[in-house]
């Protein structure tokens, strides 16, 4: 089909898309007056639109293509599952092979103390799991007043009706009732807003004590949990000191609460090794993964815990009465064996091993973007990075929303055929493929450097500068 006859195919699906399709965040009129950018095919780090235009994607889907677009090898385990058994359902002890042989592979590469996993559909389906098992864990040790918990600001932790609380961006609460009167928040370790943003131990001094005063205010009898993402995606890729996230741990365990690590997006090889938390010997009581999981193949997250946790609601429950949480779809045969060939991927393919030695590729290219006259701060760990625009270097003062940079960002790499997250405040997140080539990331910097000249052009935002 040549591109002038599929124009009306492709007006027919705007126009459907318009009328019918609910898109995830994103504001409802004015999607309907500006139509979707509807992708038709993909492979390695690159995407195709409907229209034939080519676009390196920087920020793998959603944070979670990790292994590249058409691993054929990914698509042959689905379609030979699919064959042999499609759906397996987890009620009345029913069970696959695939799901079993994933819990033990995860038992078998996350922390030490998880040893119980939760099969769920995603990111916030692990999160609201996460929050039902921590209070019928509360409940069943006999502490039933520790129902508070706590969370980052500019933390991201789903959109349920429950995780979306834990969330802490305004855009989750807006409307929703949110957040709950249970869900408190302590400041974000953010170093470039920091008073020194190269003093770690004070960054991290600053988040323990803030921890500790809000368990104080609370009363430790009513805290059940602390929530943190170990670096802060949807809140800008917040990066914290090395050492935060273990002393963050160590704090918690301190004052008798359970500590919860949310990986859906750093885990699986984004920051370095498999799991943010192998990097500081942080040993959470539960955690919560998705995206890379499946490398967003197919649809899958899990809820990880301790058997210190499984064991007290396991026994806490009447002998013969089932722990009333569940899903169709938990621990899908299909999702299981997508997740199986993703994990030897990383492991057997090469691909973590590739993402550690392009790091430093991916720091420099961020790093050399300093320079721009738009950008203030450059952070990353492994391949998670973002750059932080500003209207002025030394005050570090962003960009008036009126002036609508986001959206001229996005726009402009659009037509420079790059894709990454052009967040509200003036910060642009980078989560490339584990499989980026030292071309692939040639290409990305040439592209985003292109896209803030373009932006830099216009009159206004250059007047928007100041020294």
């Amino acid at each position: 089909m040549t591109h002038s006859e599929a124009l009306p195919q492709i007006a027919a699906l705007d126009a459907i898309d318009r009328a019918h399709l609910i898109h995830p965040v994103a504001p409802w009129r004015t999607h309907e007056q500006r139509g979707p950018t509807i992708l038709s095919s993909a492979h390695g780090a690159w995407l195709t639109d409907a229209k034939g235009h080519r676009l390196l994607d920087a920020f793998a889907g959603l944070w979670c293509v990790n292994v590249g677009y058409g691993q054929e090898s990914v698509v042959q385990a689905a379609a030979e599952q699919m064959r042999r058994l499609p759906y397996a359902t987890g009620y009345f002890h029913f069970s696959s092979e695939p799901a079993i042989r994933l819990a033990e592979k995860l038992v078998q590469i996350t922390p030490a103390p998880l040893q119980h996993v939760y099969f769920t559909l995603g990111g916030s389906d692990s999160i609201d799991a996460a929050v039902r098992f921590i209070v019928q864990y509360c409940n069943a040790i006999g502490k039933p007043g520790k129902k508070h918990f706590i969370a980052l600001e500019r933390g991201y932790h789903g959109s349920s009706s429950t995780g979306a609380g834990l969330t802490a961006l305004p855009v989750f609460h807006r409307g929703f009732d949110l957040p709950l009167p249970t869900q408190h928040y302590i400041s974000s370790p953010n170093p470039y807003r920091a008073p020194d943003p190269q003093d770690g131990a004070a960054i991290i001094a600053a988040s323990v004590a803030a921890l500790r005063a809000k368990v104080a205010e609370l009363g430790a009898d009513h805290v059940a949990a602390f929530f943190c993402e170990p670096i802060q995606g949807s809140g800008g890729v917040i990066v914290p000191p090395k050492g935060w996230l273990k002393a963050m741990c160590d704090t918690a365990h301190e004052l008798g609460i359970l500590f919860v690590v949310d990986e859906v997006i750093t885990g699986f090889g984004r920051t370095g090794p498999m799991f943010a938390c192998d990097a500081e010997g942080a040993e959470p009581d539960l955690m919560t993964v998705a995206k890379g999981l499946t490398s967003g193949y197919v649809p899958m997250g899990a809820t990880l815990m301790s058997d210190a946790v499984y064991s007290a609601i396991a026994d806490g429950a009447p002998a013969g009465a089932s722990i009333g949480h569940g899903a169709t779809y938990s621990a899908h045969p299909v999702s299981a064996a997508v997740a199986l060939e993703v994990l030897r991927l990383y492991e057997a393919g090469g691909i973590l091993a590739n993402a550690q030695r392009m790091a430093s590729t991916f720091a420099n290219g961020l790093d050399a973007l300093l320079e721009h006259p738009l950008v203030g701060d450059s952070r990353h760990r492994g391949l998670l990075g973002a750059l932080e625009l500003v209207s002025n270097k030394h005050t570090k003062s962003g960009f008036a929303p009126a002036l609508g940079l986001p959206e001229r960002i996005a726009a402009a790499s659009y037509r420079q055929g790059v894709v990454f997250r052009a967040f509200g405040d003036n910060i642009l997140g980078f989560a490339p493929a584990l499989t980026y080539t030292r071309d692939d990331f040639g290409l990305l910097f040439d592209r985003v450097r292109a896209t803030l000249d373009e932006v830099l052009t216009a009159p206004d935002v250059r007047a928007a500068l100041t020294e």
